[in-house]
């Protein structure tokens, strides 16, 4: 072998293993603990949660918490050993069966629970789980996850829970997966006795037990894991009807007294929400839980029936406007856009949070949509083309799934013009607002998966969007529609996308006049348009997020 040759076969090893290397650099590596967390093994698909009755004593002075799970469920097969979930920093103290402590085993944050005899399928039976300590401290709420432990002006404390994406067992124990939402819960929550306790649903019971008050809240709705919340602070209290498409809805108002002549901004704002979110959506998913904003140190949370608000009572994003088009400053960010989620997360689960993109790219284009209802549908399509100008098309906005894990956080903007892409393609107004009614009517307190969302608005609309969900979810880059000219006045055009055989129709005209629909696929095909040149082409860029190539 030649020295040539030799040091040639050298370079491109080196360069494989080079190429290697980097695609290994750029693979998320996941562990143990995250499979755990995030997969359906048997151990959890073993037993559907019916009921939890939560009961915990909540010590601000040490920033600790401590009591009780109980958890009622069916046997979907016979078993014998379960699998429930809470972060190892918190101690389990005892799991009580039939009145007995029952033995268990503790790996990362799953714990897995040994039971004296076989559960039988279909069964109905329980057991509690009583745990305590110092739970994970939020740096950042609701970015992180854990306990926000705040004060307010007049130094009382301002305490709050918010978990999305870390998972709510980072502060009490439960089988911590999307895919199985409890039927309903009690949480009873004592604090001190000048303190409140603001849960989800319906306040029930109130107790008085020395320098303590317990707060017991009864959820009668489906609700997920992340969802249910603690707030704790002074606040003060205020309630009225809403005349809703259900009937009638109870709202409550908790805000800290320090701030309670700004009420009106939130009324006005909440009263403009669930107009236009009925209106499109369909009836508030929870009448049987009320409606509620309580005030939280942090910005906000879609917390089921108890919506964390932190918006400083101003219109905006803090009283900015991502889209950069002066719509967003006319209404409340957080008031629109959480309570979005009560159609968009709470009501429509995914079953995976790889999936999360179901709750927030419909929920981005709420916002959208509440602008369509109070200022116009050009006013919505401004507000989601200024969006665009936040899309980082890092990766794809659904993550990798059985590993808790979601995807970019594009899920957001991009996906909120991903849906004013598909309105723009049904073409039909009011058939549009039939499949995102028909969205919640279908699935109401279900949870879902991608194909659930994809197959239900091919059906519905009659339009196979397959590919276009495929390419915008799935993948990263954007596809790019060619369009070359043959000569002056002829041309021919294609799609170029990652997903194969990508189909989606596009508007195309002559500058100043009326755009046709054509059918582009990944095969070049003639572009008929009597006219057209280079300099009168006009592909409609404002509805459609593409990339074009003109040659």
């Amino acid at each position: 072998m030649s020295s040539k040759n030799f040091f040639l076969i050298i370079t491109l090893v080196l360069l494989s293993h080079l190429a290697s290397a980097q695609l290994m650099k750029a693979k998320e590596i996941f562990s143990k603990a995250d499979s755990l967390r995030g997969m359906l093994t048997p151990l959890r698909t073993c037993y559907d949660i019916q009921y939890y009755h939560l009961d915990i004593q909540v010590d601000i002075k040490n920033k600790s918490i401590a009591g009780s799970n109980l958890f009622r469920f069916k046997a979907n097969d016979t078993f014998s050993r379960l699998q429930f979930d809470l972060f190892e920093n918190l101690s389990v103290d005892k799991v009580e069966y039939q009145g007995k402590s029952l033995p268990f085993e503790r790996e990362y944050n799953a714990v897995f629970v040994d039971f004296p005899q076989a559960i039988e399928k279909g069964k109905l039976d329980s057991f509690t789980v009583y745990y305590s300590g110092t739970p994970i401290q939020a740096t950042r709420a609701p970015w992180d996850g854990g306990f926000d432990w705040k004060k307010d002006k007049n130094g009382k404390p301002w305490v709050a829970t918010a978990c999305q994406g870390l998972g709510a067992s980072v502060w009490w124990p439960n089988k911590d997966h999307l895919s199985d939402e409890v039927d309903s819960m009690l949480i009873s929550v004592s604090v001190p006795k000048d303190l409140i306790n603001v849960s989800n649903g319906r306040l029930v019971k109130v107790e008085a037990n020395g320098n303590f008050k317990k707060y017991h809240w009864k959820v009668r709705n489906p609700i997920n894991n992340y969802n249910v919340a603690l707030n704790v602070g002074d606040y003060a209290h205020f309630s009225e009807k809403y005349s809703g498409e259900k009937g009638t809805l109870d709202i409550d108002y908790y805000v800290l007294k320090e701030n309670q002549e700004k009420l009106p901004h939130l009324k006005k704002n909440v009263h403009e929400t669930l107009d236009a979110f009925e209106h499109w959506f369909g009836p508030y998913p929870f009448y049987e839980d009320g409606y509620k904003i309580v005030e939280t140190a942090h910005l906000g949370m879609e917390h089921q029936s108890a919506i964390a608000y932190g918006n400083k009572y101003i219109n905006g994003y803090l009283g900015n406007d991502g889209s950069g088009t002066g719509w967003g400053k006319k209404w409340d960010f957080i008031v629109v856009h959480e309570s979005g989620h009560e159609w968009f997360g709470n009501n429509i689960t995914a079953k995976d949070l790889a999936d999360m993109w179901i709750h927030e790219s419909y929920t981005n284009y709420s916002e959208a949509l509440f602008i369509d209802y109070h200022y116009g549908k050009k006013a919505s399509a401004e507000y989601v083309n200024g969006n665009r100008r936040g899309i980082r098309n890092d990766s794809p906005i659904q993550g990798p799934y059985g590993v808790n894990k979601e995807g970019s956080g594009d899920m957001y903007v991009k996906g909120g013009v991903l849906h004013h892409m598909i309105r723009t393609i049904v073409a039909d107004d009011e058939k549009w607002r039939e499949l995102l009614r028909g969205l919640n009517k279908t699935y109401y307190h279900q949870t879902v998966t991608y194909k659930d969302i994809i197959s239900y608005l091919n059906k519905e609309s009659g339009i196979d969007l397959s590919k276009v969900f495929g390419q915008y979810v799935q993948h990263t880059e954007i596809p790019v529609l060619e369009i070359k000219f043959i000569d002056e006045n002829s041309a021919k055009f294609r799609w170029i996308s990652e997903v194969k055989g990508f189909n989606m129709p596009i508007d195309i005209g002559l500058k100043g006049k009326n755009k046709q629909r054509f059918y582009p696929t990944t095969e070049f095909q003639e572009l008929k348009l009597d006219g057209l040149t280079k300099q009168s082409l006009d592909v409609d860029l404002f509805n459609y997020y593409i990339q074009l190539s003109v040659q």
